[in-house]
């Protein structure tokens, strides 16, 4: 008699931790199911200083004059893990490289502008084991920013900053045939009488970390890849007209010196 009264025990205690797996299982798959967009390619951001810092209203009284990282941002919306804080320790061995390629351009302190970029873009990136630690995505970050060198590559492109101007159209075929893809190149429109300048330079990586084409579907063509710590949001896809590129925060359209780059 109690043989036959442990059983039924038994089965009730398998079918209690049956139920718990499992049901931990399909809440996993749900959550993953139910998440508004589901990335597939990180936008790495180059920004120039001296247009943010016009865009920001910032007495950028020396701003500088290469091209730095504004970020390394998955195609995603929403931030993903909000209890996983910024820790400014997990930089110590990258601070030099930190403070040279990835500065606030307009803020003396570097810290809060990398705590922002983390907490909204590094936990996401995070959910790949590559990026899955505050180290590996900025590092990971820094060795793109060193692989790409676009300052580097403008320059033996003869597109330097100053009174001179381009045609955007040039600009971004001369870019497609350096790394054989396509970037995304961002301008402050133009105001009344004046052209617009370029801002943000944008290249598609896929999740292994393989260039792309930069384009997206009208489906998800959403604010995902906009930051608003530089309000950068004013800055749009360049149009195929004659572009600035500024060295000075105070500056006169004058059309001139137009350089052709065929």
């Amino acid at each position: 008699m109690k043989m036959k009264s442990v059983i039924p025990y038994c089965l009730m205690v398998g079918y209690f931790l049956f139920t718990i797996f499992c049901g931990s299982d399909t809440h996993t798959s749900a959550h993953s199911v139910d998440r508004p967009h589901k990335w597939d390619k990180f936008y790495f951001v180059h920004h120039w200083p001296v247009t943010v810092c016009k865009m920001n209203d910032n007495d950028c009284k020396d701003p500088l004059m290469y091209w730095t990282i504004h970020g390394l941002w998955p195609d995603k919306e929403e931030e993903c893990n909000r209890t996983w804080h910024f820790n400014i320790s997990e930089l110590k061995d990258l601070m030099g490289d930190m403070e040279q390629y990835w500065p606030d351009v307009i803020h003396p302190n570097n810290t809060h502008f990398w705590k922002h970029e983390w907490e909204k873009h590094g936990t996401c990136a995070a959910e790949l084991e590559s990026l899955n630690s505050e180290k590996k995505y900025f590092n990971k970050a820094l060795e793109l920013y060193k692989k790409l060198d676009l300052n580097s590559y403008l320059l033996k492109l003869g597109i330097k900053p100053g009174s001179t101007y381009y045609q955007m159209a040039a600009i971004r075929e001369a870019l497609t045939k350096v790394y054989d893809v396509t970037p995304k190149i961002q301008c402050l429109p133009p105001e009344e009488g004046q052209l617009q300048i370029i801002g943000q330079i944008k290249f598609c990586f896929t999740k292994e970390f393989e260039l792309r084409n930069c384009t997206e579907s009208k489906a998800y063509s959403f604010s995902a890849h906009k930051d608003k710590f530089f309000k950068t949001e004013d800055l749009s896809n360049c149009n195929d007209t004659l572009t600035y590129y500024p060295s000075h925060i105070t500056w006169k359209h004058f059309v001139a010196n137009t350089v052709n780059l065929s």
